[in-house]
Protein backbone atom coordinates (compact mmCIF):
# COMPACT_ATOMS: atom_id res chain seq x y z
CA UNK A 1 0.00 0.00 0.00
CA UNK A 2 1.65 3.27 -0.49
CA UNK A 3 1.52 5.86 1.57
CA UNK A 4 -0.23 9.36 1.01
CA UNK A 5 1.80 11.98 2.02
CA UNK A 6 -0.32 15.71 2.90
CA UNK A 7 0.59 19.34 3.25
CA UNK A 8 -1.10 22.07 5.35
CA UNK A 9 -3.07 24.67 3.23
CA UNK A 10 -1.50 27.85 3.95
CA UNK A 11 -4.27 30.42 2.40
CA UNK A 12 -1.89 33.40 2.27
CA UNK A 13 0.43 31.29 -0.55
CA UNK A 14 -2.36 32.00 -2.47
CA UNK A 15 -3.46 36.09 -1.59
CA UNK A 16 -1.06 37.03 -4.92
CA UNK A 17 -3.27 40.13 -5.94
CA UNK A 18 -4.67 42.83 -4.41
CA UNK A 19 -7.96 41.68 -5.90
CA UNK A 20 -7.10 38.13 -4.50
CA UNK A 21 -7.01 39.57 -0.57
CA UNK A 22 -10.09 41.92 -1.18
CA UNK A 23 -12.37 38.84 -2.49
CA UNK A 24 -10.94 36.49 1.08
CA UNK A 25 -11.46 39.49 3.29
CA UNK A 26 -14.96 40.03 1.54
CA UNK A 27 -15.78 36.33 2.04
CA UNK A 28 -14.90 36.57 5.92
CA UNK A 29 -16.56 39.26 6.40
CA UNK A 30 -19.99 38.23 4.68
CA UNK A 31 -19.52 34.87 7.31
CA UNK A 32 -19.86 37.01 10.18
CA UNK A 33 -17.71 35.38 12.17
CA UNK A 34 -15.06 37.86 13.94
CA UNK A 35 -12.94 34.80 15.18
CA UNK A 36 -12.92 34.54 10.53
CA UNK A 37 -12.35 38.18 10.10
CA UNK A 38 -9.40 38.21 12.35
CA UNK A 39 -8.08 35.00 11.31
CA UNK A 40 -8.10 36.35 7.17
CA UNK A 41 -6.74 39.45 8.17
CA UNK A 42 -3.49 37.20 9.50
CA UNK A 43 -3.32 35.34 6.53
CA UNK A 44 -3.11 38.43 4.29
CA UNK A 45 -0.90 40.22 6.80
CA UNK A 46 1.50 37.19 6.75
CA UNK A 47 0.88 37.21 2.84
CA UNK A 48 2.45 40.74 2.42
CA UNK A 49 4.98 40.65 5.81
CA UNK A 50 3.85 40.14 9.16
CA UNK A 51 6.69 42.53 9.98
CA UNK A 52 6.25 44.94 7.07
CA UNK A 53 2.56 45.22 8.45
CA UNK A 54 3.11 45.45 11.93
CA UNK A 55 5.56 48.75 11.10
CA UNK A 56 3.14 50.17 9.13
CA UNK A 57 0.43 50.26 11.34
CA UNK A 58 2.41 51.07 14.43
CA UNK A 59 1.66 47.61 16.07
CA UNK A 60 4.34 45.17 18.06
CA UNK A 61 4.49 41.91 15.29
CA UNK A 62 4.39 39.62 18.00
CA UNK A 63 1.04 41.18 19.49
CA UNK A 64 -0.60 41.46 16.04
CA UNK A 65 0.50 37.37 14.95
CA UNK A 66 -1.52 36.76 18.51
CA UNK A 67 -4.56 39.35 17.69
CA UNK A 68 -4.59 37.95 14.04
CA UNK A 69 -5.10 34.38 14.88
CA UNK A 70 -8.26 31.92 15.08
CA UNK A 71 -8.31 32.72 18.37
CA UNK A 72 -7.61 36.03 18.69
CA UNK A 73 -9.52 38.72 19.31
CA UNK A 74 -8.75 42.43 18.46
CA UNK A 75 -9.99 45.62 19.19
CA UNK A 76 -11.39 47.59 16.21
CA UNK A 77 -8.71 50.30 16.10
CA UNK A 78 -6.21 47.25 15.30
CA UNK A 79 -8.23 45.97 12.89
CA UNK A 80 -8.13 49.70 11.21
CA UNK A 81 -4.97 49.86 11.08
CA UNK A 82 -4.10 46.64 9.87
CA UNK A 83 -6.75 47.27 7.02
CA UNK A 84 -4.99 50.34 6.14
CA UNK A 85 -1.72 49.23 6.21
CA UNK A 86 -2.59 46.59 3.99
CA UNK A 87 -4.07 49.02 1.35
CA UNK A 88 -7.59 47.83 1.86
CA UNK A 89 -11.01 50.27 2.94
CA UNK A 90 -13.87 49.21 5.07
CA UNK A 91 -17.09 49.75 2.83
CA UNK A 92 -20.41 49.27 4.53
CA UNK A 93 -24.13 49.00 2.20
CA UNK A 94 -27.58 48.10 3.05
CA UNK A 95 -28.28 44.12 2.97
CA UNK A 96 -32.17 43.22 1.58
CA UNK A 97 -33.25 42.72 5.15
CA UNK A 98 -32.17 46.61 6.05
CA UNK A 99 -35.75 48.25 6.63
CA UNK A 100 -34.98 51.75 6.50
CA UNK A 101 -39.08 52.50 8.62
CA UNK A 102 -36.88 51.85 11.83
CA UNK A 103 -35.32 54.79 11.31
CA UNK A 104 -38.06 57.66 11.35
CA UNK A 105 -37.28 60.97 10.51
CA UNK A 106 -36.29 62.95 13.44
CA UNK A 107 -37.47 66.10 11.41
CA UNK A 108 -41.22 64.91 11.49
CA UNK A 109 -43.64 66.06 13.79
CA UNK A 110 -45.25 63.53 16.04
CA UNK A 111 -47.85 63.38 18.51
CA UNK A 112 -46.45 62.36 22.30
CA UNK A 113 -48.82 59.43 21.57
CA UNK A 114 -46.57 58.31 18.88
CA UNK A 115 -43.75 58.34 20.49
CA UNK A 116 -44.47 55.57 23.29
Amino acid sequence: MTKTTTTIWDPASHLTSIEDVAAYLEAALQDGDPQLVAAALGDIARAKGMSQIAREAGLGRESLYKSLSSSGNPELATVLKVISALGLQLHVSATDKANMAVYPDPRVDRPPSALC
